[in-house]
């Protein structure tokens, strides 16, 4: 069984004792949360689309951790002109463990 679950505007891809990374969410490491906004489900013998969310499923993950990603470097160049930018961004992530999809 799995879902497709919409977290913070995008989409993952949600299967039960799976680890998901997701934008950063304003949660303490170990706490529980609820997912409502299930727009798949794919169960053994059925199929549930959503239009555009499936009603009465939700997906269930502990939080991990929080962590960053990679750094991502951006470097601006103008020849013959001296002119160079170097920026550096890394991206705040939390890491969700799913724990269980709840049909009803």
């Amino acid at each position: 069984m799995f879902a497709i679950v919409r977290i913070k505007g995008f989409q993952f891809f949600a299967k039960p004792g799976e680890k998901i990374t997701v934008p950063k969410l304003d949660l303490e490491p170990e706490a529980q949360v609820t997912f409502d906004d299930v727009l798949f489900v794919k169960t053994e013998d059925k199929a549930l689309i959503g239009n555009p969310t499936v009603k009465g499923v939700s997906v269930e993950a502990k939080v991990l951790a929080h962590t960053r990603a990679p750094k991502v470097t951006t470097f601006k160049f103008i020849r013959r002109e001296n002119y160079r930018r170097l920026k550096g961004h890394k991206q705040n992530l939390t890491e969700l463990e799913v724990s269980r999809i709840n049909l009803s």
